[in-house]
């Protein structure tokens, strides 16, 4: 199936109907681009797991026009889920709120809870108010790409995991690069479950408290959240990370002892040239790093390199998001 033109209101509701006969459709938000089924229909939502590979426990996220359709989905609303979604929606903040019995039973994987969220990108929010109005309440869709690999950000990556039966909703290149953060509003204090372009201090000088932090994707007592898997956004090639001091030297080690493959190189740090290892210089800034991480390890690939090799971002808050999608990337 051709790819849909987002920017044409006929193609666009074209893709409206589609979900709303409870057909897939790969459609763009700020973040990446996701694989949709309206989040009502059970049978529906099952067919997101089977086209990904995923674990049927494994929980998605429920897109939404706003505060008052994700309340349909809750059966209480937390202050500080309404707090952080008055700020911060539209845009890359997922809230995890408890689940109204009979509701999205599917795409939350089975839980008492589910996450929900407004995504900040004008096709997004377009292709979710015409299907509110067919009698969609909410469009689940997790990262359109198969279990566990690299996240698209472009509607050709989406054709390239899937091949032509797909429909995909075109919007251009999204604008965050990195997945939604995830913020648990099921207990006491807020958690943070995974880290996005949104940054830690941000949130948590908006609550004006620490956010709790996440083991492995939920509190000790809480939810679990997606893409927190302990290995996660892989590319084909193995994934290295390197101080910038030593990596340069691992670069080469590896080369000399492995002759004839190709070594991909990201990093702020430039190698010694060498016809075999493809070196993309890596930006100093953290959001323009999660813009483009996801598409050069999939240009890695495209290139066939065996391993990629990236400098280890600095420890600090800012840089928290792109750290936590590379240690996953690296992860076997």
């Amino acid at each position: 199936m051709p790819l849909l033109d987002g920017s044409d209101p006929v193609q666009l509701s074209a893709a409206v109907r589609m979900l709303a006969q409870g057909e897939l459709l790969a459609f763009p938000t700020e973040t990446v681009y996701g694989l949709g089924a309206r989040a009502d229909d059970d049978r529906a939502v099952a067919a997101i797991f089977a086209a990904k590979g995923r674990p049927a426990d494994h929980p998605l996220i429920v897109h939404v026009t706003g505060v008052e359709a994700a309340r349909a989905f809750a059966a209480s609303w937390p202050a500080a889920a309404q707090a952080l979604a008055a700020r911060y929606w539209p845009g890359p903040l997922t809230l995890i709120v408890p689940r109204r019995p009979g509701w999205a039973t599917a795409a939350a994987g089975g839980q008492d809870s589910v996450g929900l969220r407004c995504p900040d990108h004008p096709v997004a929010l377009a292709l979710l108010r015409e299907a509110l109005a067919l009698g969609v309440p909410g469009v689940a869709g997790p990262s359109a790409n198969r279990f566990g690999r690299v996240s698209p950000t472009r509607a050709a990556h989406v054709a390239e995991e899937f091949g032509p039966t797909l429909a995909v909703l075109d919007g251009g290149p999204c604008r965050e690069g990195i997945e939604s953060a995830i913020v648990d509003c099921t207990g006491q204090t807020p958690s943070l479950l995974r880290p996005g372009t949104l940054e830690r201090d941000e949130l948590q000088a908006f609550l004006g408290s620490a956010l709790g932090l996440g083991l492995g994707g939920r509190r000790a007592d809480g939810p679990r959240a997606p893409g927190t898997l302990a290995s996660h956004y892989a590319p084909r090639a193995e994934v290295h990370l390197a101080a910038s001091d030593a990596l340069t030297t691992a670069v080469h080690a590896v080369a000399a002892a492995n002759p004839g493959i190709a070594l991909g190189v990201y990093s702020r740090v430039v190698p010694q040239p060498d016809g075999r290892v493809l070196h993309r210089l890596m930006p100093s800034d953290p959001a323009r790093v999660a813009h483009e991480l996801f598409a050069v390890l999939r240009d890695f690939d495209a290139q066939g390199v065996a391993q990629v090799w990236v400098e280890t971002p600095p420890r600090d808050w800012a840089w928290e998001g792109v750290r936590d999608r590379l240690e996953r990337a690296a992860t076997r």
